[in-house]
């Protein structure tokens, strides 16, 4: 642990008091100065232009920064055994060094953050100590929040790609039917066609521009080999705040096993989503075909559903009662109404008058094929 406390500063009004340091005037950390807080600060004033070290230690006590004025510190260290708690934003310009303890931001507050400017960094962070809470990042390069909960370290990697912008994360380690601080629950029955479950352990919060894409992480306590048979059915998925249902967000690549390993999302829009987590691709056996469809235009049940088919190459042959193709398709997307495509039927690029039908469909990846009824009743 530090013990050296050398401060150099100008224009500084302050006072001890008997748990705090209250700042009320201008104070700064010149270079290779270095300051060290045993007990909690209060910033009222200027401290914001610092280029040395500045170290929050405790063995016994939790520690907190609060006040009227963000602080931004060149260098920080954080050696708080019971935790370092952030009642304001407090900011980092170079390094900062999580050696004992978290640094908790308040989770029903998320304008409050650990923030990371100009190509900051960090060092030392493990299940123990880490952002529990909401962390930000301005810089341009690959970022790894260095965020968690419930002492487990679950990073969140992205990419800043819009200059001079921010970017916001916090990871929580509980069911999404239930948040702590959320609003309102995100339903993991509420899906996506082509997303068949949704992971009831854990979830992020991000923020970020529009072009953005996240690598999320896991471990053994994730339980990723219970959500997907391997690991290329695995998605990142969001909760889409418009629809109000879990939405694929993909799968560009995928590391590791079940026990540890990432997976790349695709490009999307975080304003979007409220909440990432992990969901599982529908696989062939959990196609769900609906027989039943009335293509009469009333926005209800107007296509023959094939739940989950999006996600498969495929051929889709639909046949009348004698036989004959009415309807084939490469890549099925669930949009069939009725009209028939087919070169020798007489109602040609016409809705087929109500009636039983047939249908074959092929996957193509796998060659397996399958057939069965269809009912259109308008």
């Amino acid at each position: 642990m530090r013990r050296l406390t050398f401060i150099l500063f100008f224009s500084s009004s302050f006072c001890l008091a008997q748990q705090a340091l209250l700042n009320a005037g201008n104070i700064q950390i010149h270079q290779d100065g270095e300051i060290g807080f045993h007990v909690n600060l209060i910033n009222n004033g200027t401290f914001n232009q610092n280029l040395g070290l500045a170290g929050f230690y405790n063995t016994t006590n939790s520690l907190s920064i609060a006040g009227s004025q963000i602080p931004r510190f060149y260098d920080m260290e954080v050696d708080v055994v019971n935790h370092l708690f952030l009642d304001v934003n407090t900011e980092i310009i170079n390094s900062a060094a999580y050696t004992t303890g978290d640094v908790i931001t308040p989770r029903s507050n998320p304008s409050i953050s650990l923030d990371y400017l100009d190509n900051s960094f960090y060092v030392l962070e493990t299940d123990i100590s880490n952002t529990d809470g909401y962390a930000s990042f301005n810089g341009n390069t690959e970022f790894r929040f260095p965020i968690g909960d419930d002492d487990k370290l679950r990073p969140l990697i992205t990419t800043n790609s819009t200059p001079n912008s921010i970017i916001k994360a916090a990871y929580f380690n509980e069911d999404p039917n239930f948040p702590s601080v959320f609003t309102n629950p995100f339903d993991t029955n509420s899906l996506e066609s082509i997303v068949s479950q949704i992971s009831i352990l854990e979830f992020w919060d991000f923020d970020g521009p529009d072009n953005s894409f996240v690598t999320l992480t896991w471990d053994s306590e994730s339980e990723i080999d219970q959500l997907v048979p391997d690991l290329l059915s695995l998605r990142v998925v969001g909760w889409h705040i418009s629809d109000q249902e879990w939405k694929d967000l993909g799968n560009s690549n995928v590391t590791g096993t079940f026990a540890e390993g990432t997976i790349n999302s695709f490009v999307f829009n975080p304003l979007d989503y409220e909440i990432l987590t992990f969901g599982a691709l529908v696989t062939e056996d959990e196609l769900e075909i609906f027989n039943l469809f009335s293509p009469n235009d009333d926005g209800a049940n107007d296509t023959f559903i094939i739940k989950g088919i999006e996600s498969f190459e495929n051929n889709l042959k639909i046949y009348n009662r004698w036989g004959n193709i009415v309807f084939e398709v490469n890549n099925y997307q669930n949009d069939w109404d009725g009209t028939s495509n087919a070169g020798r039927v007489i109602r040609r690029n016409q809705k087929l008058p109500a009636g039983t039908y047939f249908y074959t469909l092929e996957l193509k990846e796998s060659g397996r094929a399958s057939t069965g009824w269809l009912y259109i009743n308008y």
